[in-house]
């Protein structure tokens, strides 16, 4: 282990986190790159995942991206295997998604639908698919963590689409576990609650949503990336070596009120 890391210690793993130029993702990463993981970003933006990379490498030891889209079965295979070719995968963050929108239900289309599912569920399944086929192939286990929403257990209007992907990525993420831990791959969620990233940049400008929401957090603040730091060493490293299956809230106390 290295000295100032210890228990959480991530030098020599290799990481990939999918939505990882901006927001949430950009902050798991950051975690992941302060304690020594090598850290690989995918995204639909090249700029953007340039910016991120510029970040990071100030702080990490070994960044690289790729422009990948989740939802293109063919770009996730070809994506894992040129990791693969590059040394494999260890941990994996799951966190490539858009945004519900603001639809009425009653006007909601198929293609809003389609369009959120594509992205927040089929790019979770293929990309935990491929990279437990990974990770499989090598016999060294990894750890794979998937960002849903406590919009998995939690209604709201006018997102229905949403929170019926994040509740399925729990249910896949619980599943996925059982299947994989026989080949010491452990699989847990991470649940976010209210956070300030371009998704919810709509309700960060609206002084009623902060009203009635924001201020309904026992923390009395919107979330930000930098607070999924921790909690993504902490699944990535063998701290939580015996945990696995897990939904992990990240909310500032909101679902508990």
């Amino acid at each position: 282990m290295s000295a100032g890391r210890g228990l959480f210690d991530l030098a020599g793993q290799r990481a990939l986190v999918t939505g990882g130029g901006s927001g949430i993702g950009l902050g798991m990463a950051s975690g992941l790159a302060q304690h020594g993981a090598a850290v690989h970003l995918w995204g639909r933006t090249h700029t953007r995942l340039e910016a991120a990379r510029d970040e990071l490498s100030a702080i990490g030891p070994d960044v690289s991206t790729s422009v990948v889209d989740v939802s293109d079965e063919g770009a996730v295979v070809a994506g894992v295997d040129e990791l693969v070719d590059a040394g494999g995968i260890d941990v994996a963050v799951l966190n490539a998604g858009v945004g519900g929108g603001r639809t009425p239900f009653l006007e909601s289309t198929m293609t809003d639908y389609r369009r959120i599912l594509a992205t927040n569920l089929d790019g979770v399944y293929l990309t935990m698919r491929e990279v437990c086929r990974a990770m499989v192939a090598t016999g060294r286990g990894g750890s794979i963590i998937t960002v849903a929403s406590v919009a998995a257990v939690d209604g709201a209007a006018r997102n229905q689409a949403y929170g019926a992907a994040k509740a399925a990525v729990t249910s896949m993420t619980r599943a996925t576990a059982v299947e994989m831990a026989g080949h010491g791959i452990r699989v847990n969620s991470v649940l976010p609650g209210w956070i300030a990233t371009e998704m919810t940049q709509a309700s960060q400008s609206s002084q009623k949503f902060t009203d009635q929401v924001i201020s309904r957090v026992p923390l009395r603040r919107w979330g930000q990336p930098e607070d999924f730091a921790g909690i993504a060493v902490l699944l990535a490293s063998g701290a939580s070596g015996y945990q696995t299956g897990t939904t992990v809230v990240i909310d500032g106390g909101y679902t508990i009120f």
